[in-house]
């Protein structure tokens, strides 16, 4: 957020911003745009992860602000199928690892998701809000090399589920969970469902039966199910790689249940939380205290049965602190994640917004038996209108009518205990003060990028830190160091014809081009 007037003051100060070889640019405060990012990688393995709490502890990393993370998030259903999704790979292996005698974490829970972190923030304090951009989001390989090149996932109906008890065929409790395979290095973008089970008790390394799924990491033993693999035949399901949660620590309590989501993020569910969107959360503990994991590769509005795909993924972030004596208006008395992508805003409402504090003492138990549509919507609706008054400086008249008229209301989910409401804003509504255009040679410049230009094929290569973006006019595909990815939008030229962008596609691929590889 802060950059984006250093953008425009750069793209005024630019001198020749057509995109043509040869053009000199004038820089201002290049002191404090050309400090390269620390990278920093944290692997999936038993010393950086925590099951099931997002609450106060010890930092597994301490990063500065701008800084790279490439982090592991790995899915707590791995034990759904052994052979597939845990087996070869060291680091799950040793994130599930439990015998009659050992167990990496004793005590797994209040939630059930393994998340990666915490990662503290220098100079994070109460007040502030941390930007989160995801940068990348790759599927992990599974490590067993009978099946080489493929990711695996799983789906569950589970008794969380909303329609758990509610089938038409018997038993109508029943629980099923169905393994999706996608190709790990993306030369599909699709899942197949390999083959479903229904979930029969399984029993524990420690001796305890498990009627239901009501306790992460138990790896089902499959000479007690039986597989169909006549399943969803012919269907392709479209991957988006998402994380389900990302959170900062709540200040309520230290031990905080994974599950419902909150004013600190957490358990959001919402596929939008994806490569080429920013996450904005507010602060409420010193060091801010980010733990990310519950990756998905596909779910629906709503992940209705109970879950999404849930898989393991790879992923690039890069986080950033914003103080709070120099917080702009939509970020200034932020009480909510927002995310913001190139083309929306997105407002993320819950039945209560902060059970924590609004429940008691009992809080996190008895959200479980609270949670309604009714009231996530009403606060949805609040959030957006107060966003739109103070962000986008509307009268409360002018906000309750743009909401009416524009704003699309979604169900983020309704199996997390705490229900959740999406507003989705859409940017162009106010023109170029949230979209505005920037000229692409003079904004990349700026830091230290080169621009190469291919009149012939109208391809446009930005090289940056020994990193290279390489795209043509118009197309949303491109190519980032030789590999296909999607741009998250297509580079325009304007009536000048000359190559512009918008500021946040600046923002994002700058921090994308600063990784070090």
């Amino acid at each position: 957020m802060g950059n984006r007037l250093k953008w425009k003051v750069f793209a005024a100060l630019s001198i020749g911003s057509l995109l043509i070889p040869g053009v000199n640019v004038v820089n201002a405060d290049i002191d404090q745009v050309s400090i390269k990012p620390k990278t920093h990688v944290l692997k999936a393995n038993s010393e950086n992860v925590r099951w099931g709490n997002i609450g106060k502890g010890e930092a597994v990393l301490t990063v500065n602000s701008g800084d790279i993370v490439t982090v592991d998030a790995i899915t707590h259903h791995s034990g759904d199928d052994y052979e597939r999704m845990i087996k070869g790979d060291a680091g799950v292996e040793d994130i599930f690892h439990w015998t009659e005698s050992e167990k990496t974490e004793a005590d797994r829970g209040p939630g059930v998701h393994i998340m990666t972190g915490p990662i503290a923030v220098e100079g994070a304090e109460p007040g502030d809000v941390l930007e989160v951009k995801i940068l990348d989001m790759k599927l992990r390989p599974n490590g067993n090399g009978e099946y080489a090149g493929k990711t695996y996932g799983s789906n569950v109906a589970a008794n969380w589920g909303f329609l758990y008890g509610e089938m038409e065929e018997e038993p109508v409790t029943r629980e099923v969970v169905t393994i999706y395979e996608m190709d790990s290095e993306g030369g599909t973008d699709y899942a197949k469902a390999l083959y479903s089970y229904r979930w029969t008790p399984q029993t524990d390394p420690d001796g305890n039966v498990h009627p239901t799924i009501d306790y992460p990491g138990v790896v089902v033993d499959h000479t007690t199910v039986e597989e169909n693999h006549n399943v969803l035949k012919d269907v392709r399901v479209p991957v988006r790689l998402h994380f389900g949660t990302m959170s900062v620590a709540p200040k309520e309590a230290d031990i905080v249940d994974s599950v419902p989501p909150s004013y600190y993020g957490g358990n959001i569910d919402d596929w939008r939380v994806t490569e080429g969107a920013t996450m904005y959360y507010p602060v409420s503990v010193p060091g801010a205290l980010l733990s990310i994991g519950d990756p998905h590769a596909g779910q629906g509005d709503s992940e209705l049965n109970g879950t999404a795909i849930e898989t393991s993924v790879t992923g690039d972030v890069q986080i950033i602190l914003h103080k709070k004596d120099k917080l702009d208006n939509k970020l200034k008395s932020l009480n909510f994640p927002l995310l913001e992508n190139e083309n929306e805003w997105v407002v993320h409402g819950f039945s209560y917004a902060n059970h924590l504090e609004e429940l008691g003492e009992d809080a996190q138990k008895e959200i479980f038996d609270k949670s309604s549509l009714d009231k996530a919507m009403k606060d949805a609706a609040h959030k957006t209108k107060a966003f739109l008054i103070r962000g986008m400086e509307l009268t409360e008249d002018e906000a309750y009518s743009l909401m009416s008229v524009t704003t699309d209301f979604g169900v983020t989910q309704v199996v997390d205990g705490n229900w959740g409401v999406h507003a989705i804003i859409d940017k162009k509504l106010f023109g170029d003060a949230e979209r505005s255009m920037t000229p692409l040679r003079s904004s990349f410049e700026q830091f230290g990028a080169k621009i190469e230009w291919e009149p012939n094929t109208k391809m446009v290569s930005i090289l940056y830190n020994g990193n290279t973006l390489s795209a043509k006019i118009g197309e949303t595909k491109a190519a980032f160091n030789g590999e296909t990815v999607r741009l998250i939008a297509p580079i325009q030229l304007n009536a000048q014809k000359s190559a512009e962008v918008s500021e946040y596609f600046v923002d994002f691929y700058q921090a994308k081009l600063s990784k070090t590889n």
